[in-house]
């Protein structure tokens, strides 16, 4: 992989928002283990989680100045942890607790070079408008919770269910463009440096 710059993700919508950067980038989809940790702060879990993908990519890239990003995003109720759900029971009740409320999304960039790893964490407040048990079996019948943390997209269908945020929309997408650019310039490489040339993001 001739790229130095490369997202530790197979997320396609970690990518589509990269792209929005003007950077050409390679991508290098890494696996680990995303158990939390027993009394683990959520803020805590998404900065491991993140590291953990940045330090795994980097450690399986031939470029040693590459610089590769990782990230990871979950949903926090109560201060408490929703991943992806299971089946379409774990999404119904995930959406069942949402509805009506403001929770929050965290999402950890980490920047792994030949120098280290950099991580930062995006905080954002979601509401929710009541939902309706009919809305909540339709939406988990197209299949669209079963991947997300808090079992909805704000990119898809699951965003007529917000009715607010604070904070970053990239960031509950997926990957905080404002962090990931801060990272990418602190290491070096301006994104604003690309707007101007021929090189199309990849």
């Amino acid at each position: 992989m001739t790229e130095r710059v490369i997202l530790a993700s197979a997320s396609p919508r970690r990518a589509e928002l990269l792209r929005q950067l003007g950077l050409s980038f390679g991508t290098l989809p890494v696996d680990i283990d995303e158990t939390a940790y027993p009394g683990e702060a959520p803020a805590d879990y998404v900065r491991r989680l993140a590291r953990d993908k940045a330090l795994a990519g980097y450690r399986r890239h031939d470029r040693r100045d590459a610089l590769v990003l990782g990230s990871d995003t979950t949903v926090v109720l109560d201060d408490g942890i929703l991943g992806k759900p299971e089946d379409e029971a774990g999404a119904r009740r995930l959406l069942q607790s949402l509805s009506g409320r403001e929770h929050q999304v965290m999402t950890g960039v980490a920047l792994a070079t030949r120098d280290g790893v950099d991580v930062r964490v995006s905080v954002t407040d979601v509401r929710f408008r009541s939902l309706d048990p009919r809305e909540i079996d339709a939406y988990c019948a197209t299949g669209e919770p079963m991947d997300k943390a808090g079992a909805y997209g704000i990119q898809g269908r699951g965003g007529a269910f917000v009715t607010a945020i604070s904070g970053s929309y990239s960031a509950v997408v997926g990957l905080p463009l404002d962090i990931t650019a801060d990272l990418l310039a602190d290491a070096g490489l301006p994104v604003w440096d690309y707007w101007n040339s021929s090189t199309d993001g990849e």
